[in-house]
């Protein structure tokens, strides 16, 4: 074969065989058709702030409302802002820094993209 065909974008195996215009994977059963553009991951889960913004990882946000924090007699109050490292799965959602106060886990419900 002269031209190696391109491994598969979702379990990355280099078992992939063509079926007229479409490529296979065999380990996983996905097909593509290799002249369209990938699309983003069908499973990654989008994460919104408070008022509908799309957020990523390094997004600076801002603290929408007064929060106590559990275990301290500290609030964090409206306008704190904030950097978003990671987001995890489960109730809070997001795993930042925020300013004079740390590095906590958040609510995508309680943040606005700044």
């Amino acid at each position: 074969m002269s031209d190696k065909l391109p491994a598969c974008p979702k379990c990355e195996s280099e078992f992939v065989y063509p079926d007229q215009n479409l490529l296979i994977c065999p380990e996983c059963a996905y097909e593509w058709d290799p002249n369209e553009p990938q699309a983003e991951d069908e499973d990654a889960v989008i994460y919104k702030d408070a008022v509908g913004n799309q957020l990523a990882e390094g997004d600076k946000v801002t603290v929408v409302k007064d929060l106590k924090v559990k275990g301290s007699s500290t609030v964090i109050k409206v306008g704190t802002k904030a950097t978003i490292k990671r987001f995890l799965p489960g109730d809070h959602d997001i795993d930042c820094k925020v300013d004079g106060s740390g590095d906590m886990l958040l609510k995508t419900s309680v943040v606005k993209k700044a």
